[in-house]
């Protein structure tokens, strides 16, 4: 200590320590400026929009790039959109489409959400397609009726479509003619990966499914996973303007024929006012091509009418969501 008349002052250097450290201490203690408690003039904290898209595959979604939806929500898509373009989370409901979406991997890179996927333990494999044949007479038969990708080391697997059993006395009642007419997809086995995210829409449900199309049921399992504001809907046509199915994969694996007649509207149509109604606060926003009243498919929907939440647009709505 430096000695200053009869005092003992700190060196230079101790003065200095103790000098930062009170600066710092006021630094952290201090009220905060004006500045820092409230915005600068005309400045504005705005709440994000949270939005989903559902991509349904009507055709009038054909030609839109789906690719720039993505920095403005997450993007939900049906059936076989992944054969085309791969989705943030993907929903199919009919057993065909649904095994052709694991078979080809899409559940190890995305959210899956399937009806009555209910996972079984392997030991319960062979029980299960055998029910109670013999064994001998089953492989016969089982490689004209199964489709299942490889099983590797999976613990578990789902199962649809019918029972071997049955197939096969079906074979012996009704001869080559019935054989002939079988496809490879009467049993569907799916082998579960490491890597699954594949999902039961019971799942977020509440245990029920509600027996919906793929459509709604994305819509709903948008909504639970997602709580948007917005729920667009893109490729969701429910009418067609031909007298022709509306499908962009008509003709495809799973598909129904492209001479096939228009499906009936009114099931997709009641789905999605039932769930417009259950979330009064969410805006739900049909995408038309044209939004005009043209045809069906261009109109506002009769059954929507009253429904404040149900709106509609075209696409250059999806060009300015910024």
């Amino acid at each position: 200590m430096a000695k200053y008349f009869d005092e003992e002052w700190p060196k230079e250097e101790e003065i200095l320590r103790i000098g930062l450290e009170q600066s710092r201490r006021n630094k952290a203690d201090r009220f905060p400026t004006a500045e820092e408690r409230w915005p600068r003039a005309g400045e504005v904290i705005k709440k994000k929009m949270k939005r989903v898209f559902i991509i349904g595959n009507g055709e009038s979604r054909k030609g839109f790039d789906l690719q720039k939806l993505r920095q403005f929500g997450t993007i939900y898509g049906c059936n076989a959109i992944y054969r085309e373009f791969m989705p943030d989370v993907i929903t199919a409901v009919d057993h065909g489409i649904m095994h052709e979406i694991y078979h080809a991997g899409v559940a190890d890179k995305i959210p899956t959400y399937l009806r009555d996927w209910t996972k079984v333990p392997a030991m319960a494999y062979e029980q299960m397609i055998l029910g109670g044949m013999d064994k001998i007479e089953a492989e016969k038969h089982l490689n004209e009726v199964l489709v299942a990708n490889e099983r590797g080391n999976a613990k578990e697997f789902v199962m649809h479509g019918s029972t071997l059993s049955g197939i096969v006395d079906m074979i012996k009642r009704n001869g080559e003619k019935f054989k002939k007419q079988i496809q490879n997809s009467t049993i569907k086995v799916s082998w579960i990966s490491e890597n699954d995210k594949s999902y039961s829409l019971t799942d977020v449900m509440d245990g029920k499914d509600h027996g919906w199309a793929c459509g709604a049921s994305a819509g709903y399992v948008a909504i639970h996973r997602e709580q948007p504001d917005e729920v667009y809907l893109i490729g969701h046509d429910l009418y067609s303007t031909t007298d022709k199915v509306n499908n962009l994969f008509k003709s495809t694996k799973h598909y129904v024929s492209k001479e096939n007649g228009p499906t009936p509207a009114i099931n997709w149509i009641r789905q999605w006012y039932t769930l417009a109604d259950w979330n009064p606060n969410i805006k739900f926003i049909k995408i038309n091509r044209f939004n005009d009243g043209r045809d069906k498919v261009n109109g506002p929907i009769d059954e929507w009418k009253g429904r404040k939440n149900m709106i509609y647009a075209d696409y250059s709505t999806l060009d300015n969501l910024a």
